[in-house]
């Protein structure tokens, strides 16, 4: 479809994923600098940064109520500005206790966020009439990219935690009033009811949601610990660990703003068992890398194999029931908070018995994949473009 505002809320939309993925990015690659401020052991680590998954657990819920009070561009253009904001507050904790609540504070700002821009995509996807899922969680991790090559930078030049991630904080909250300027003013009917605070995902999205478990679970594990494992077990200099995380980035991009293509030519559940033989691939040469260049090749060949699992289950449970947003909700949820616990299970993991042994937990996730592809295959009519076609009826206030 061709209509002016869902076009412009396409690049609008990307723009805010972008912004998204650098606050991570920039998070990324002080996590080692944190462990080491703090005096923090692998297993204090990981109980630390569960508290991101507590807060995003306690205020996901609450996003779908802001959305439906406020609309989409509105409750989009807060709370990314809140996440952006938030990226400055784990540098300044004095101690691990302080930390902690910092971590619950950005993790809530996170999950709000991510359901708001999520549920921005799927409605500009929807009207748009083809899929743009894969091509936004590519922008995301472009701007995943960015952000981490900006923190090699920073710790490149020596430049301490505590201001490098307040003027990214001040930078990229500046930046969110432009990306957000034509979003769709997405509102509820007139007479609909508030989404509930809890609902369980509907059994046809389960296994599309334990999938996606599997991708987030190393994509988790990746972004918070690729640099710490590589400087304690690869031997790495901070440098060089600080940019495998980058690496591991850069190749989940460029897959993922591809993968819209790769479906289209070989489908979803051919395009993720093909994704899974080179996720596992990766893992394997991560656990066994003899040294740095390796740990990173490894790395990045992860970022290859799981980039669309992700927004091919959201597609999936978009198309599994007669309930399509209870089922990405569903999905949603489970994804979210596997990608936020993911480093605490990996922390616990490493203090019982190794990072190493951690990465060949993720591994055995990845093969995973290869086998339960099948439960993301489409059904045999409709999909996006139907939903889009009806979906022109849509109010497209521009703003």
């Amino acid at each position: 479809m061709s209509i002016p505002p869902v076009r412009r809320a396409r690049w609008s939309v990307a723009a805010v994923f972008t912004l998204h993925g650098a606050v991570t990015g920039c998070f990324a690659t002080r996590i080692p600098w944190l462990r080491e401020q703090l005096d923090l052991s692998n297993g204090q680590l990981g109980l630390a940064l569960a508290f991101p998954a507590i807060g995003a657990s306690l205020a996901m819920p609450l996003a779908g109520r802001i959305v439906h009070r406020y609309g989409g561009r509105a409750s989009v253009r807060t709370l990314l500005a809140l996440w952006c904001a938030s990226l400055a507050l784990p540098a300044l904790a004095p101690h691990p206790v302080a930390l902690c609540a910092a971590l619950l504070l950005f993790g809530a700002a996170a999950g709000m966020s991510d359901v708001a821009m999520n549920a921005q995509g799927v409605e500009v996807e929807r009207l748009h009439g083809r899929s743009i899922m894969s091509g936004l969680h590519g922008m995301w991790s472009v701007g995943a990219l960015l952000g981490s090559a900006g923190g090699v930078g920073a710790v490149h030049l020596d430049l301490d935690a505590r201001l490098h991630l307040a003027l990214a904080a001040a930078l990229l909250t500046a930046a969110v009033p432009v990306a957000c300027r034509r979003l769709l003013d997405v509102r509820p009917a007139p007479g609909q009811e508030a989404p509930p605070r809890f609902a369980l995902p509907p059994r046809s999205a389960l296994l599309i949601g334990a999938v996606g478990m599997c991708a987030v679970l190393a994509e988790g594990a990746s972004m918070d610990w690729s640099g710490v494992y590589l400087r304690d077990v690869a031997g790495a200099s901070e440098t060089v660990a600080a940019a495998s995380y980058t690496a591991f980035a850069c190749t989940m991009a460029a897959a993922r703003l591809a993968g819209d293509a790769a479906v289209r030519r070989l489908g979803p559940v051919r395009t993720v068992r093909v994704s899974g033989v080179l996720a596992t691939a990766g893992g394997a040469l991560v656990v066994a890398a003899p040294g740095p260049a390796a740990g990173i090749a490894g790395f990045a060949l992860l970022g290859v194999g799981i980039a669309v699992v992700v927004p091919l289950a959201f597609a999936a449970a978009g198309h599994s029931g007669p309930a399509p947003g209870q089922a990405i909700a569903g999905v949603a949820t489970i994804t979210y908070t596997t990608g936020l616990a993911a480093p605490t299970v990996i922390g616990a993991l490493a203090e019982l018995a190794s990072l190493r042994a951690s990465f060949a937990l993720v591994t055995a996730a990845t093969a995973v994949l290869v086998l339960a592809a099948g439960v993301l295959a489409p059904p045999a009519r409709g999909g996006v473009v139907a939903r889009g076609a009806k979906g022109a009826r849509a109010d497209l206030r521009d703003g």
